[in-house]
């Protein structure tokens, strides 16, 4: 399998500061926040990379870089091996990648009928050509994720949660992309219909061969959609792995906190390491490794030397317990 997007030491860096005439009668420094901090990865054509971490963590930022909604701070991101801020054809490359958004209330203009939505991204790309054409068109895109062909004359108020994301899911597909950037797509939906979203999108993935980058908190839906999951903790990668690893055998501290999290139906009576504390200020991370308050396992070294994302059998962990045999 080849690689389609690669991303290297990836940062993002928000001036969050205070007004300057604030800044200068309370003589308040600048402050920034570093919401992604040197982020390395790569997924293969036709998988799903999925990034899980607590809210704030920067998931949703990679997801915005990686599209170039937002501007890297530093770092580069490859795709099919050709860097996205220097490609030569900015048009072609947007057409072969596409987002869905967390809320489908939002992400869609309620002025505007569904074949408005839909076609946008058609005729922005001139890929279908005469008012006949765009509607078929728009139909057989609805049809794909499960509506129906008469829903093009409907309007966004008209659809329940689940059935916006749908269309939503349509029109990110209306330029057949390769690549699919899922920010959190199903977290504002019931679980059910969650079910329903995330089937389509695995039917669609079958099909099309399409690759996701798929963002959630949810671990039981990253179990069920992902290849390989990368846990990330205060805009870093603190363990990369294949799902059947990551669920069967987690690393870090922080993925095995994660895990504990999720209600043991099956009375399995194993044993549960709690970790106490909640998410540090970004605004004045921890030295060190940025888990160290909170991770059981600490010792000096762990307040004061940040841990490099290092390979472990196949696994990349990034903790100086798991390389000194701690845990």
């Amino acid at each position: 399998m080849s690689t389609l997007v690669q991303v290297e030491d990836l940062a993002k860096v928000f001036d969050v500061s205070a007004p300057w005439l604030n800044r200068v009668v309370e003589r308040k420094p600048r402050q920034f926040v570093h919401a992604v901090d040197g982020v390395s990865f790569a997924i293969e054509k036709g998988t799903t990379l999925a990034l899980v971490g607590e809210s704030g963590c920067g998931k949703s930022t990679v997801a915005r870089l990686l599209v170039s909604l937002y501007a890297p701070t530093r770092g580069r991101v490859f795709f099919d091996g050709v860097d996205t801020a220097t490609h030569p054809d900015k048009r072609a490359l947007h057409r072969r990648m596409q987002m869905i958004f967390q809320d489908p209330y939002a992400s869609l203009n309620p002025r505007w009928k569904v074949l408005d939505i839909v076609a946008e991204p058609l005729l922005t790309h001139g890929l279908v050509q005469g008012a006949d054409a765009l509607k078929a068109r728009a139909q057989e895109l609805l049809q794909s994720v499960g509506l129906a062909a008469a829903d093009v004359e409907k309007f966004p108020h008209q659809f329940s949660g689940g059935q916006r994301q749908r269309i939503s899911i349509a029109r990110a597909l209306a330029t057949q992309p390769e690549f699919l950037v899922c920010d959190e797509p199903t977290s504002a939906l019931d679980v059910s219909v969650q079910a329903q979203v995330l089937n389509i999108m695995k039917d669609l993935q079958r099909q099309q061969g399409l690759t996701y980058l798929f963002i959630s908190h949810n671990l039981a839906v990253v179990r069920h959609v992902s290849d390989q999951v990368g846990v990330m903790y205060l805009g870093r990668l603190v363990e990369l792995a294949d799902k059947h690893d990551l669920f069967g055998n987690p690393r870090h501290p922080y993925t095995r906190m994660l895990l504990d999290a999720i209600p043991d139906i099956h009375m399995t009576g194993r044993a549960r390491t709690p970790v106490q504390g909640e998410v540090p200020n970004p605004l004045n991370p921890p030295s060190g490794c940025a888990f160290h308050p909170r991770c059981p396992h600490a010792n000096a070294r762990c307040s004061s030397e940040r841990p490099a994302l290092k390979d472990f059998t196949g696994i990349r962990v990034a903790c100086h317990a798991v390389e000194e045999g701690r845990i």
